[in-house]
């Protein structure tokens, strides 16, 4: 059967459309907004902007899903409305106007659902998983294929680059601010404090612009999923705004990263944070994550 996956992110707004057979999932296509929803939330509240764009793309994937005969699927929304004061009224207006029903995950669910979707085909049995999304970061410590401790945090790339940038690219100081924030908020998480040294799995749009990123910098094979953790700052640095960039810099990110050009040095600087505090020498991409975790663990015992 073909089944719709809908996830209303912080960053992006994104719909995927699986083949289910038995145990296989299989992805067939996705569609993706880069909405930013995140920064639609002032002071706490989703504004006006943020729900007419999340309905407007509800109506447009729904639409779709129609049209193609697709009446199973899901929709789901993380840290965006999750944090927002109003999150509750503001999901409660998008049903009502799209007549989906959209499910606002915890941050509990969602890092569940991100270890269970990475975790899949992951050759690691212990380790930490992380998911550095727009508006949240999630974190899993997992032993033999166990969740251990896992936290949800308020830090995310499109939430620093609102807070902090003044332009596409943060200056040295600006990101000085965002690791100073990171480190804080990081420090002050008590589950994690006997763990060193652990292998990171990284999931989401983050780390996937980042190895696209790396690769390219390194001369690497796109099939490369490993980034070593002692380059990131080096990355970071390099593309600063108080550096003026290359024609060779701007046409590298141009290819690599042009839907994360404000957000991925940002969600390095977490990811750097995190590697340090951990001990990681490497980060390993995976290109599953929360919505493949839905289905493995909500959809695929009623198929």
């Amino acid at each position: 059967m073909l089944y719709g996956m809908i996830d209303i992110g912080s960053n992006t707004v994104r719909m995927a459309i699986y083949e289910l057979e038995g145990e296989r999932v299989e992805m067939v296509m996705k569609k993706k907004h880069l909405v930013g929803l995140a920064s639609y939330v002032k002071n706490g509240v989703m504004t006006r902007g943020g729900i007419e764009k999340a309905v407007e793309i509800l109506l447009e994937f729904k639409e779709f899903l129609y049209s193609f005969n697709i009446t199973e699927f899901t929709a789901f929304t993380t840290a965006a409305l999750r944090n927002s004061k109003n999150g509750r009224e503001a999901v409660f207006e998008i049903e009502q106007r799209t007549g989906v029903s959209v499910r606002i995950l915890t941050g509990d669910e969602e890092a569940i659902f991100d270890f269970i979707g990475a975790t899949h085909n992951l050759v690691e049995d212990t380790g930490l998983l992380i998911d550095i999304g727009g508006g949240s970061t999630e974190i899993v410590y997992f032993i033999h294929r166990e969740i251990e401790a896992k936290v949800s945090l308020p830090i995310g790339s499109l939430a620093f680059h609102t807070k902090y940038s003044t332009g596409i690219l943060p200056s040295a100081a600006e990101c000085d601010d965002m690791r100073a924030e990171a480190e804080v908020t990081i420090a002050a998480v008590g589950e994690f404090q006997a763990v060193s040294h652990a292998q990171i799995c990284g999931i989401g749009g983050t780390f996937k612009a980042a190895v696209a990123l790396y690769n390219s910098m390194y001369g690497l094979r796109s099939r490369n999923k490993r980034i070593e953790a002692r380059r990131i700052p080096d990355i970071i640095r390099r593309f600063q705004r108080d550096y003026e960039l290359t024609q060779q810099d701007s046409i590298l990110l141009m290819r690599t990263v042009p839907d994360r050009l404000r957000t991925f040095i940002p969600g390095l600087i977490i990811a750097d944070v995190l590697a340090k505090r951990f001990g990681s020498s490497s980060i390993i991409y995976s290109d599953s994550g929360v919505r493949e975790g839905f289905i493995y663990d909500q959809i695929l015992d009623d198929v």
